[in-house]
């Protein structure tokens, strides 16, 4: 359901490119000190959006650093780490519990059982850390479960679920930025989600898979409802970062928010 929040590198100067992948880089790092070879495996572009975004606000010390890796074992890379990378690698952690948990219940699947239970003794520090967001986190992926289960075509009701979600992981702290960022994530949630759906759909619809968009696509004006739907949420994200005083980096949020995931209209 990840990856779509991404930067459009042609129009990005090189050395802000440079810097976001060095903040890509600096969560997977995080992800394998805080969690190992498994956290790794949770590392996202949208989640390093939201890294970039609260560093920006806050004005995070940034830690900067060169290390080789399995991907790139040849050439150091440069990494970004800092509070925020650390939180998101907790966000990842949270996620990918409470996901592996609802796929067993759901479906029963012995991957999901097992990987739960190696993530357990891992993450209940991070729940008693973080419980304002572990139990939206945990209640929006039941309520989320459910619908999927019901066959919701009502589009406005799993997206919305996953929207609470992105909003409360945007809510770093409970300060003057607490709406604009919880309505950043919000919308932001809803754009992954129905663009996941979009994405998928063709393949859900041969496999007899479950999409929100399965009656949505039997309209003439299919691919005009979903551009208008996915345009919506970005603007209503836009709109919420614009009140922010994000300084550092805004180029690169920018770029995300203008011309990166926007890219993914382009039917």
């Amino acid at each position: 359901m990840f990856g779509y929040v991404t930067v459009c590198e042609p129009e990005l100067k090189v050395k802000d490119f440079k810097k976001y992948k060095a903040y890509y880089c600096g969560l997977c790092k995080n992800l394998k000190e805080q969690y190992g070879s498994l956290g790794q495996i949770t590392l996202t572009y949208d989640m390093t959006f939201a890294v970039i975004l609260l560093s920006s606000l806050y004005e995070s010390e940034n830690k900067v650093s060169s290390h080789r890796c399995k991907v790139h074992p040849l050439k150091k890379q440069v990494m970004i780490q800092n509070e925020m990378s650390e939180y998101a690698a907790d966000m990842n952690l949270i996620l990918a519990y409470y996901h592996l948990k609802d796929d067993w219940a759901d479906e029963k699947k012995i991957t999901a059982v097992l990987g739960a239970g190696v993530l357990k003794s891992r993450v209940n520090k991070v729940i008693g850390k973080y419980p304002r967001q572990s139990d939206v986190i945990r209640q929006e992926l039941k309520r989320l479960s459910d619908y999927e289960t019901e066959k919701s075509q009502i589009i406005d009701e799993p997206s919305g679920c996953f929207g609470r979600i992105m909003a409360e992981i945007f809510v770093y702290k409970e300060d003057a930025w607490e709406s604009a960022l919880r309505k950043m994530g919000f919308f932001l949630g809803k754009f992954i989600y129905i663009m996941d759906a979009w994405d998928d759909l063709e393949k859900d619809l041969e496999k007899g898979n479950y999409n929100p968009l399965q009656a949505c696509h039997e309209k003439e004006n299919y691919e005009e409802l979903c551009r208008n739907m996915l345009e919506m949420m970005i603007a209503e994200t836009s709109a919420a970062f614009e009140t922010l005083p994000c300084v550092r980096d805004v180029e690169i949020l920018r770029n995300i928010l203008y011309m990166g995931d926007v890219k993914c209209l382009h039917f």
